[in-house]
Formats: structure tokens, C-alpha cells, sequence
């Protein structure tokens, strides 16, 4: 299968799952694409296991597909300036404390907890693995993934400071969980002696630190093309561009594309609509990345469903992934509330926020992007790609569809308060 027909199949299939959903199953997109991707999987695997012929040619097909340099090299940078740049910046800015403090020491103390727990977890199931491994698996899991959280948590009414939380971390914290998997990812491969907690520090520094002042600069040389005209097919190019450019400039610099990418779209969707764009330039700067977003955002669920083809399917490997959704979903928690409760009188957040910060941290495609990037020399490399899955489906789906139900249990006044203004007349 060409590279075109590849394509093209692909977007057919997002285009009519996306139909379907839109007219039949009316969930937010991210979860019924990837829903109906699933589907359509096993319904596949069920008539290969009849006709094992039938279906040689898509799998060839997927198998063609590099899902961590698809996602890395291209999708990413696209999506993450799309999120950051429809995030409301002065409002993140008002959360900023919590923010940071959830996306920097929260992924540190799931990694290590998701880490040790599934270390001593796996000799139960009768596998023998590495710590350094686990730690790796924590480090890839632990970071929310920005792609599945702005996907789903756009649906639903949430109060305003625990969504900005949400999101602002998912937008951030995948630096740091990045950093510490390229980090664990040497010890795992070259041995403990390859690395130094001051190489790792250095690391860090070089590559988030880098990454926030090029984004910075990237912006503010966004903002400024964008204030000298006055034409808004023009400005539209300019933030393609730089997007592209940036991008790509900040991964021969060695520093983080996607907090460059989060910086810019933050600094591009603040400043420069206030001061740089017309009216009729920003709503069509506005509807360009957005349907960007949406489009990519299809894809990209098409192929996390369409990855279960690929996938080696053990009763043993999913018995694990069963018992690692609690693992994470319990680390995730425990890394929310330790800081929250340490740094409680600087946080504006309600004790209700843990609960809501550890269900609404999604895991999607970065994570499993990760995990394939992995070498298959390096042992129980099926397994780690296999309960990666797991989560992440659980996250996705179990997660996503439960979300509503859970604001209306914990933020029940709100969402009373919220359905009244989105109804034209309504007391």
C-alpha cells in the first residue's frame, strides 16, 4: 500500500466514523472515533481469524506506519499550538502556581510510585522485569496527554479554575515526563553508569528550560509579522509557518518542540489577538486551527483504535494492564493531593479538585508513542506496549464517559448554573 492510498484510507475512515458519530452516537469526538475505531478493529480480527488472507494488506499497511514519528514529527507540533492557542492565557496565568506544581513534581511522584508499583506488582503475574523498565513505564504514562484532554474535556462544563488546572498541566507536564523518559531510557538501554543525576538535571534545563525562552521568542516574532499587516490569508501562513519552522528549528537546537510549540500558542493566542490581529483576521485564524485540530485530532484516534491490529493480544499481558489502570489511577491521585495539600493555602482550589485533577488526566497517543519508540531488542517490550494500551483506552474511553457524570456529582450548583446560561431564556 503507497504512502497515498495509506492516507487516503485514513481519512475516509476518520471522515465516516466522524459521521457516525456526529449523527448517531453524539459523544465528543475523541472518544466516538476511537470507539468506532475499536469496533471496527475487532470486527476485523474476527473475520481474519476466518480469512486470514483477507486483511493481509491493511495490516501491511499500518505496520508501514511509524506511529511515534507520525505523532512526534508531525501531529504534535500542530496540535499543541492549536490547544495552547484557544487556551485562555490570563486565565492560566491566574493558575499558574498550580499548574506548574502539578506538572513538575505530580509526573515526578507518579512516575516513581507507578514505577515501584508495578516492579513488585509484575513478579505476581509470573514476569520478571527491571526497575529501571518500570520507572521508564512510569515516566511514559504518568504525563496527561494535552491531544486527549482538550479533545474531551472541551464537551463538558467544568468549573473554570479546575479546568484551566487540567488543561494547563496536560499542556506543560509532557516536557517533564519527555525529559525523564529519554533520561530512564539511557539507564534501561546503556546501564545506571550512563547517566548522572547532573546530566539529568542538565538535561532538563537544556531541554524545557530551552524550550519555554525559544517559544517566547518564537511568539514575540509571531506577534510582531502579525501587527505589521493587515492581511489575514497572509497572517494565517505567518502561524503555519511558525509553527512548522519552529518546530522544527527547536528539534536540531536539542530542546523541547511541544513546550516551545505550548509557549507559542499561549503567547500568539494572548497577545497577539488583543494587539496584532483584525477582527476578521483572528476568526479566521481562529477557524483555521481549529478545524486543524479537529481534523489531526480524527486521525490521530483513528490510529490509536487501528493500533490493536498490531498489537501481540495475551490473556496474561491484559490480566496486568486490568491491574495497572488502578496502579496509575492511584498514583495519579496520590501525586495530585501531596503537593495540594502541602501547598494548600497558595492554591486557589477546592478540596473536590484531586479528585476531578486525577479522573480528567487523560492518557492518549503520547503515551503510546512512547512506548512504541522502545526497541524491540530491549525484552518485554510486547508487554509494556501492551498495558500502555490498556490505560490508555480505559483513559480515553472509561474515563471520558464518565466525566459528566462525575462534575455533576462533585460540582453539582455549577452545572445547574452552567446548563441554565447555555439556554436562551432559561431563569
Amino acid at each position: 500500500m503507497d504512502l497515498f492510498t495509506l492516507i487516503t484510507f485514513l481519512i475516509v475512515v476518520a471522515a465516516f466514523f466522524s459521521y457516525v458519530n456526529t449523527r448517531l452516537l453524539k459523544l465528543p469526538d475523541a472518544i466516538g472515533i476511537m470507539v468506532l475505531s475499536l469496533i471496527f478493529s475487532v470486527l476485523i480480527l474476527g473475520v481474519n481469524a476466518i480469512y486470514p488472507a483477507r486483511f493481509t494488506l491493511l495490516k501491511e499497511g499500518l505496520e508501514q506506519i511509524d506511529f511515534g514519528r507520525v505523532l512526534f514529527d508531525v501531529m504534535l507540533s500542530f496540535l499543541l499550538f492549536a490547544g495552547a492557542f484557544h487556551t485562555d492565557s490570563s486565565r492560566l496565568k491566574v493558575e499558574r502556581r498550580s499548574v506548574m506544581l502539578f506538572a513538575f513534581v505530580g509526573v515526578l511522584l507518579s512516575t516513581a510510585m507507578v514505577g515501584t508499583g508495578l516492579y513488585f506488582m509484575a513478579s505476581l503475574f509470573g514476569f520478571t522485569l527491571t526497575y529501571p523498565l518500570c520507572l521508564l513505564f512510569g515516566a511514559l504514562i504518568s504525563p496527561t496527554d494535552p491531544i486527549a484532554v482538550l479533545g474531551i474535556l472541551a464537551k463538558f462544563k467544568l468549573p473554570e479554575n479546575v479546568k484551566i488546572n487540567i488543561v494547563g498541566e496536560s499542556l506543560f507536564n509532557d516536557g517533564v515526563g519527555v525529559v525523564l523518559f529519554a533520561s530512564i531510557y539511557r539507564i534501561v538501554v546503556n546501564g545506571p553508569e550512563s547517566v548522572s543525576a547532573g546530566e539529568i538535571a542538565l538535561l532538563f534545563l537544556e531541554e524545557a528550560g530551552g524550550g519555554i525562552l525559544f517559544g517566547l521568542a518564537l511568539g514575540y516574532g509571531m506577534f510582531w509579522l502579525l501587527r505589521t499587516i493587515n492581511h489575514y490569508q497572509t497572517e494565517v501562513i505567518i502561524t503555519i509557518a511558525g509553527v512548522m519552522g519552529g518546530y522544527l528549528l527547536a528539534q536540531k537546537l536539542h530542546i523541547s518542540g511541544p513546550l516551545a510549540m505550548v509557549v507559542t500558542g499561549l503567547f500568539v493566542g494572548g497577545y497577539a489577538r488583543q494587539g496584532a490581529m483584525s477582527h476578521t483576521t483572528e476568526e479566521y485564524v481562529d477557524k483555521f486551527w481549529e478545524l486543524i485540530d479537529s481534523i489531526l485530532n480524527a486521525l490521530l484516534f483513528v490510529l490509536i483504535g487501528l493500533e490493536l491490529l498490531l498489537i501481540d493480544i495475551q490473556y496474561n499481558y491484559w490480566m496486568i494492564a486490568v491491574v495497572t489502570i488502578v496502579l496509575v489511577l492511584m498514583s495519579r491521585f496520590m501525586a495530585i493531593w501531596i503537593p495540594f495539600r502541602l501547598a494548600r493555602r497558595w492554591l486557589d482550589l477546592d478540596d473536590k479538585a484531586p479528585i476531578m485533577l486525577t479522573w480528567g488526566g487523560l492518557r492518549g497517543g503520547l503515551s503510546i508513542a512512547m512506548a512504541l519508540s522502545i526497541p524491540e531488542a530491549l525484552p518485554h517490550k510486547d508487554l509494556i506496549v501492551t498495558i500502555t494500551y490498556g490505560v490508555v483506552l480505559f483513559s480515553v474511553i472509561g474515563q471520558g464517559l464518565s466525566m459528566e457524570r462525575l462534575i455533576r456529582r462533585l460540582y453539582p450548583t455549577d452545572m445547574d448554573e452552567l446548563k441554565k446560561t447555555a439556554v436562551p431564556g432559561a431563569q
